[in-house]
């Protein structure tokens, strides 16, 4: 990683191993699950194919979940913890690990779960599940990863695990929505996490082993000679294209501190021409929102639309994010001389808040970023996270890449607008690129849409929580200066196109 002293790095990329990312390695499909239902669906495909090895490394998990309930057949043969007894009954040659965070096992003991439902007595040696205590005191293990036969990995923000469940559609009151054990319904919920095969794969379990040693001490080696387990249904955005790890890993138990995900942040503001569009669980990281700040001062800045949920999901999040949010949401407001930064809510057909637990960040046609990373302090620094990204680059598959990564950011915005994606692209282009305007053109004062975010009043205490950031202490050096001079603007004429 580099260190403060060091100069601009020597190049118009924003993906820079060392830097901004861990790895770069090449994927041999790409594609991207918007909201769980076809991921869970994928992911149960994926686990009953397996032929040697899947490791789970998550944040939660819950084997009483069901993978695929829009399919005939019984909810008992669906839950995942099932579904994983039945890939090892079926082979002999599969071990299935589960590593999971051990905070978030007590939470999981609270509601129920005990997790010695997961093991066959049968193969007890082959379903393997364990906790995660290797992370500073006060951070969490974060990462969303599934690795299968190291040649086919999901890596976002999805959990395998209870409420994530969900269809683009975000129905008031979905039937299938339910949680496990209660039966009762759950609400909408927004998500976004990606898939990629080759040695794209085999990276990212690299990174789930490098994990899974650390928490439990046993090496486990590559699997090798296993090249096409790509899911049926899944249709790839892109193939053979070039993407981007990049960590978050705490200094801890004589592991260095790793930050590229901030460095990433930093630069894609820094490089930013039209637009960022950003979907997060929180807003609420003091240095990325100075640095987006900094940038809506410049009379030609980019437009910067964010999406958050209405509120955090507990009250210790609440006071932590939402405090925080508030205050520099009012900084921005100020700063934002040029009407160029949203921040939105999505809601329902009946105007429900969908909760928003997606990590996305796209910068103009540039830069499609996918991840477990929230804006805050702990994503940065204090907890284990891990995002994929991909980059157009000038070349001859500039416009290819081009599009799916513009592709999806109209994707998502139609969805929360309640309107197709061409439409999105035609409000674009009508409004020369900017995106705070086309939002503006397509919200709705009814049914399905994007509204905008309103603060609550911060009492006395949740002020100094905001100023001081007791619950969400920075962790990590300030390097926004050197990246702003690094990172600028691709000039126009560059090879890229800039929508």
């Amino acid at each position: 990683m580099a260190d403060g002293s060091a100069g601009p790095v020597a190049t118009e990329d924003l993906l820079v191993p060392g830097e901004t990312c861990w790895r770069i390695e090449r994927a041999d499909r790409f594609a991207v699950f918007v909201d769980a239902a076809d991921y869970f669906a994928a992911l149960k495909e994926s686990v009953l194919r397996a032929r040697r090895r899947v490791l789970f490394i998550g944040w939660d998990f819950d084997p009483r979940i069901q993978l695929d309930p829009r399919r005939n057949g019984t909810a008992r043969a669906d839950r995942l913890g099932r579904v994983l007894e039945t890939a090892v009954r079926r082979n002999p040659e599969l071990e299935i690990g589960v590593l999971h965070w051990d905070v978030g096992m007590l939470i999981a003991l609270v509601r129920g779960l005990a997790p010695i439902v997961l093991l066959n007595r049968r193969t007890p040696d082959r379903l393997t599940f364990t906790v995660d205590q290797h992370h500073p005191i006060g951070g969490a293990h974060h990462q969303k990863i599934v690795v299968v036969d190291d040649c086919l990995a999901f890596a976002g923000g999805i959990d395998v695990t209870t409420d994530r469940w969900d269809t683009d559609e975000h129905r008031d009151g979905h039937p299938l929505r339910r949680r496990p054990g209660s039966g009762r319904r759950s609400g909408p919920w927004h998500d976004v996490t990606s898939v990629v095969s080759g040695n794209a794969a085999r990276a990212i379990g690299d990174l789930a082993r490098e994990r899974w040693e650390s928490a439990t001490g046993d090496r486990l080696e590559p699997v090798e000679g296993l090249e096409v387990c790509w899911p049926d249904d899944v249709e790839p955005l892109l193939t053979d294209v070039d993407v981007a790890i990049s960590r978050t890993r705490p200094e801890h138990g004589g592991t260095e501190l790793v930050h590229e995900i901030e460095l990433l942040w930093l630069a894609a503001i820094a490089a930013a021409r039209r637009g960022l569009y950003v979907e997060s669980q929180f807003f609420a990281n003091r240095r990325i929102a100075e640095a987006v700040a900094q940038r809506l001062a410049e009379p030609e800045g980019p437009d910067v639309v964010v999406v958050n949920p209405e509120s955090s999901a507990s009250w210790l999040e609440e006071k932590a994010m939402d405090t925080a949010r508030a205050k520099l949401l009012a900084m921005l407001e100020d700063a934002d001389v040029h009407d160029r930064f949203r921040l939105y809510v999505p809601v329902t057909e009946r105007r429900r808040p969908i909760y928003v637990h997606a990590k996305v960040l796209v910068v103009d046609d540039r830069l499609l970023r996918i991840g477990s990373a929230n804006l805050n302090n702990r994503s940065m620094g204090l907890d284990t996270e891990c995002d994929v990204s991909i980059e157009t680059r000038p070349g001859a598959r500039h416009d290819e890449v081009s599009a799916v990564v513009t592709g999806l950011r109209d994707r998502l915005l139609g969805e929360h607008l309640g309107v197709p994606p061409e439409e999105v692209a035609r409000a674009v282009a009508a409004h020369d690129g900017r995106l705070v305007a086309a939002v503006e053109s397509l919200r709705r004062p009814h049914g399905r849409s994007l509204v905008p975010y309103v603060p609550p009043e911060l009492g006395p205490g949740d002020r100094v929580l905001a100023e001081t950031e007791l619950l969400d202490a920075e962790r990590t050096p300030n390097r926004w200066h050197r990246v702003r001079r690094s990172f600028r603007p691709r000039l126009a004429g560059s090879g890229t196109r800039h929508r």
